[in-house]
């Protein structure tokens, strides 16, 4: 967010974070966010900041319908707005905000910090932690092919062994491609709504909330239900990610220990239990300006690791011919989930293009987001067919795990990403702090407000992520299961959905039906990758537990 934006902007931006009340209550302009009008804001004094009333939207529909300039402005097309990648001017500075109360202000600071990161960890925009200055187009590029480099690429083997050597290496540029096309509607859809908001700084689930507030009439009561919907997913899928590190982390000291103590010292859920108390004690630093140097080092790590991986994987190469080119029908969901996983980038994209001296860069055919995510995928195909050429079969959740276990640089490379990730398991947490902890101060305000209340409820989040990583030990199961239940929702469910919503009255036949297909396949990849996913887990569970703890 610019530095000059207007105080009332700032101000009402907390809101976003904090919950309601009729205390706390976003004014903009006064209107009400739900009138379904050009503007928005919550009505006053019913202490019901997000409710949807019906008297005052059909006052606003008459003062506020579009007129006819402003729907030619908009386009008949409903795919690309004019203003599309544009920042919409700021709020004047009459606007209306909550008060300056000093907790209320640490929020939106440490939110606003949030903003600037992936939703993996890995820094997105660490600079404006000390400077709040633009990112050029070069380095919007830099942050989002850092942003999508994760768990995810070195679980593609294990995705390309699911689908089969030929079939994994088409299959993944079709993904990428709807992949960003979802990225590149939600960016239209939050451009739109921003300018008719005239606000410059909405967040994914506030875009999702505007979307249904202004769409079809009967579907607007369900603005704040589409809010805490995705706010919901954005917090399982960041749990997801904090268990799928903690099932990497415990994994791969396992696998070390093991060569310097022949026979298995412990099992992996006692390495698990080792684990959790560095993880406990990094977990309880609150602030994201206290993490920018363990991120700065984690991001020089994880690339120090790929270019080590990539020199095991490039020698002694055996023919292709002798891989399988198709796997099995049963198995395909397996590789859709863990490429969603590895894709699922999409809440990247916002803050990125927020944070650009020119937005408009980052569309187009040859933009900053396709250019940097056909990068990413080139990345991503290129690891998953020489990682599942060279291992076949015996390719493991990790390819870190099927490195000669005797040799000291492959133990190296090992050691160097279970720090590069263990450093990364604050950020993952930072999201579902900041999106739970305001309503649970809200609502239990007797118990929150004591002195530590956080620190507590922090270690319980991370206890929790310890629990279902002890429960379900297997890397390559869990990211599937976590690509297939919360990241396609994110990715490939609700952008279509957003932008349809967001352009009901303009967008063509040809969008809207594109769209559809999308959101159904979605929906598909979340139904039958949760059900062969789950029945993977249930499978090996029940025909051989230690294989669990032994990989």
């Amino acid at each position: 967010m610019a530095s000059q934006e207007p105080e009332g902007a700032i101000k009402a931006l907390a809101a976003d974070h904090l919950p309601d009340s009729g205390v706390q209550e976003e004014k903009l302009q006064g209107r009400s966010y739900h009138d379904g009008g050009t503007l928005s804001c919550y009505s006053e004094g019913s202490g019901q900041g997000s409710d949807f009333s019906r008297n005052d939207c059909e006052h606003a529909e008459d003062d506020t319908a579009d007129s006819t300039s402003d729907k030619k402005r908009r386009g008949k097309r409903g795919r690309r707005p004019n203003f599309a990648y544009g920042i919409a001017p700021p709020l004047s500075d009459d606007s209306h905000g909550l008060g300056s109360d000093t907790e209320e202000e640490e929020i939106f600071q440490e939110t606003e910090r949030l903003l600037t990161h992936d939703r993996r960890g890995f820094e997105v925009s660490g600079h404006y932690l000390s400077r709040p200055e633009k990112t050029s187009s070069n380095q919007t590029l830099m942050h989002l092919i850092k942003g999508n480099l994760g768990t995810g690429i070195l679980a593609m083997p294990d995705a390309i062994k699911n689908s089969g050597l030929l079939t994994g290496c088409c299959l993944l540029p079709i993904m990428a491609i709807i992949c960003m096309h979802s990225m590149h509607l939600l960016v239209w859809s939050a451009s739109e709504l921003q300018a008719r908001l005239h606000r410059s700084n909405l967040t994914y689930a506030l875009v999702g909330e505007a979307a249904f507030a202004h769409g079809p009439p009967r579907l607007r009561f369900l603005s704040t239900f589409a809010r805490t919907t995705l706010n919901s997913f954005l917090v399982i899928t960041q749990l997801g990610f904090c268990c799928v590190y903690v099932v990497f982390i415990a994994t791969n000291i396992k696998q070390v220990f093991d060569v310097i103590f022949p026979g298995g010292l412990w099992d992996l859920h006692a390495y698990i239990a080792i684990i959790s108390v560095p993880v406990l004690a990094l977990s309880m630093i609150k602030t994201l300006k206290k993490l920018y140097y363990p991120s700065l080092l984690s991001n020089v790590l994880i690339i120090t690791g790929l270019v080590l991986l990539l020199v095991y994987l490039l020698q002694d190469l055996p023919n292709a011919k002798d891989r399988k080119q198709f796997s099995s029908w049963e198995a395909i969901p397996l590789f859709l989930s863990t490429s969603i996983y590895a894709f699922e980038g999409i809440g990247v994209v916002l803050p990125l293009h927020r944070n650009m001296q020119h937005p408009e860069d980052l569309g187009g055919y040859n933009g900053v987001l396709n250019t940097g995510m056909i990068l990413v995928t080139c990345l991503y195909i290129g690891m998953g067919f020489f990682g599942y050429l060279k291992y076949g079969e015996l390719v493991q959740g990790s390819i870190t795990l099927n490195l000669p276990k005797e040799e000291p640089l492959a133990m190296s490379i090992s050691l160097i990403f279970v720090v590069a990730i263990f450093l990364t398991y604050a950020l993952m947490l930072y999201v579902p702090v900041e999106l739970t902890w305001p309503h649970l101060v809200a609502r239990f305000a007797r118990y929150t407000r004591r002195k530590n209340t956080v620190y507590f409820f922090r270690a319980g989040l991370v206890l929790i992520t310890l629990l279902f990583a002890a429960l379900i030990p297997h890397i390559g199961l869990f990211i599937s299961l976590v690509g297939a239940m919360a990241s396609s929702t994110l990715a490939l469910i609700f952008p279509p959905m957003l932008h349809s919503l967001t352009f009901y009255d303009t967008i063509s036949w040809i969008g809207l039906l594109k769209n559809m297909f999308i959101m159904v396949f979605g929906l598909v990849c979340f139904f039958t990758g949760s059900y062969y996913s789950i029945a993977a887990i249930v499978k090996e569970m029940s025909s051989s537990p230690e294989s669990f703890t032994s990989f």
